[in-house]
Parts: structure tokens; sequence; C-alpha cells
């Protein structure tokens, strides 16, 4: 299978390479680097990782106002 490299080097995969690697729109692939040449994998989420914080924010203690943050005074020497 051959596939073409833009100006941009951007790459388009035919639709049953990602349909079998089982990603999509968004997703990212992984590149390893083997002895014969180069193997491509998903990138997977793993979504055990992400619950780390979880019950240790709690619900209903007010919200961050970005505006508000944005109209406090601050030290002009944290300035950059």
């Amino acid at each position: 299978m051959i596939v073409k490299i833009t100006s941009k080097r951007q790459v388009t995969f035919p639709a049953r390479v990602l349909d079998a690697l089982g990603v999509g729109p968004g997703d990212r692939l992984e590149l390893h680097e083997g002895p014969d040449g180069y193997i491509l994998k998903p990138k997977r989420i793993h979504y055990s990782r992400l619950g780390t914080l979880h019950g240790k924010i709690r619900r209903g203690i007010g919200t961050f106002d970005l505006q508000e943050f944005r109209r406090q005074a601050y030290a002009p020497a944290l300035r950059d």
C-alpha cells in the first residue's frame, strides 16, 4: 500500500486501515521504531488514570470565575 505525503507533510490513510486500527477523527497514533521499520499503533487513553481526583473536589464549593479573577488587583511586579 502506498500513501502520499502532502506539501504540509500530512498523510492520508485509507479508511480501511483506520477502521482496522479502530481510530477516527481526533484520535492519535503512535509510531514505534523497530528493526524492520516503523510500527503504527493507536494511542489509547487509559480512563482508569483520569479518576485520580475523584472524591478530592467537593461539589458545590464555588466555581472559578475568570472575569472576576481578571478584575482583581495584582502586584505590578508580577507582570511579564
